[in-house]
């Protein structure tokens, strides 16, 4: 079996175990640049049995119930029995004996561009039948489902030749019996039914601040939305029973409603250079953001000279020049953006090289063209409602 995720959900091999299951070793790869599985609720995989499959036991994750196994399937009673398991990752510093190589990461994956050590996970498997079942091999199971809202997954598809593995330093080379695929492709429409994100826009040249669009996110006066007024005290969700739940959004009344909302301020301009300041507000009020990332679209981020606070890359586009970049958080430093409150914001300053010829503040050229905060595209100002240079000084000191 191999399995691939959201980007994609990847990989599982089947290994002969005995006359009455296989083993199946899982993997799941993160193939997008930009967005990623955060906690909670992280990653849960699911599928449906083809036959009356039961999991014996579980390494390097769990089903998240056992299911009623009745006493057919013998005196030790199987680690899941139900015809649609629902697979969850084990946390960082499970016990030794039920991890497996590459797991445990609470459900979260990175996007590969962010880390690339962080983009996959692994668990292993025992599959087999109940004691009174004649001797049968396993099969493939179908209707998978990833567990993250977005995701449709397609059905599996056989991989030939199957993986080998390594053995003895790389002199011996282990078959799988089978190896499977599975696609999974993400929809932001499907996530969500409104946007997630915001950006408004100033300028050190210009008095105008470009707020959000209204209703961005939605309107206050919409059915089913709430927030919490300035002074207003937010009342206390009930403590789901369920650690992997995720309270609905609540956010601070605004004329835009979105749980984020970005800031880029043109800060200042040198002889040679010229400054950003890029802040990013969380005004949900139930809800940290875990390894977070920032995706910015801008002609003049192919000349970036120094990014301050935050991570850094440039994301290779089919173009002649490379305009797109990704920012995240400093492990340990601001890589959660905690809650709606004072400290519910990072922020960070960008150092750009005036590219002669091309470099210009006329026309909103120094605002980006699109952003995206965790792989959602988030609702820009209009360009006609950029902030522009003052009539009355067309040339600022440059």
């Amino acid at each position: 079996m191999f399995y691939r995720s959201a980007g994609e959900f990847s990989g599982s091999d089947t290994m002969p175990r005995s006359n009455d299951g296989s083993e199946a070793d899982v993997t799941i790869y993160n193939y997008q640049q930009f967005r990623h599985i955060e906690w909670p609720p992280g990653w849960s995989l699911s599928w449906e049995w083809q036959r009356h499959e039961v999991i014996w036991y579980m390494q390097g994750a769990e089903a998240k119930e056992q299911g009623v196994c009745n006493k057919t399937l013998g005196t030790t009673p199987p680690h899941c029995c139900l015809k649609h398991p629902v697979i969850i990752d084990l946390q960082p510093g499970a016990s030794l004996n039920k991890q497996a190589a590459n797991c445990c990461k609470g459900g979260v994956l990175t996007s590969m561009t962010q880390d690339p050590n962080k983009y996959a996970s692994h668990f292993q498997m025992s599959v087999g039948f109940g004691s009174n079942m004649a001797a049968s091999k396993p099969k493939m199971p179908k209707k998978f489902k990833f567990g993250t809202p977005g995701y449709t997954c397609g059905d599996p598809e056989e991989v030939v030749p199957p993986t080998k593995f390594p053995e003895d330093g790389g002199r011996r080379w282990r078959q799988a019996l089978s190896t499977y695929r599975v696609i999974c492709t993400y929809s932001q429409f499907k996530a969500a039914s409104a946007p997630t994100c915001c950006v408004s826009l100033s300028a050190f040249y210009s008095t105008t601040i470009t707020f959000c669009p209204n209703c961005s996110c939605g309107c206050q006066e919409q059915p089913g939305l709430s927030c919490v007024r300035k002074g207003q005290t937010p009342l206390m969700l009930k403590q789901s029973k369920d650690p992997d739940d995720v309270p609905p959004p609540l956010v601070n009344c605004t004329s835009h409603m979105c749980p984020i909302h970005v800031h880029w301020h043109v800060k200042q301009s040198y002889k040679d250079y010229w400054r950003v300041k890029i802040t990013i507000m969380n005004l949900n009020i139930h809800k940290n953001y875990t390894t977070w990332n920032l995706a910015v679209e801008h002609p003049n981020l192919n000349d970036v000279v120094q990014v301050f606070s935050f991570n850094y890359m440039p994301l290779t586009q089919d173009r002649p020049t490379n305009d797109t970049g990704l920012f995240w958080g400093i492990q340990y430093y601001n890589d959660v953006l905690l809650q709606s409150g004072q400290s519910g914001n990072v922020q960070t300053e960008m150092l750009l090289r005036k590219v002669p010829g091309t470099f210009t503040f006329d026309a909103g050229w120094a605002f980006p063209k699109r952003v995206y905060y965790n792989g959602e595209n988030c609702v820009m100002p209009l360009p006609i409602d950029f902030p522009r240079l003052p009539k009355e000084s067309q040339h600022v000191r440059r």
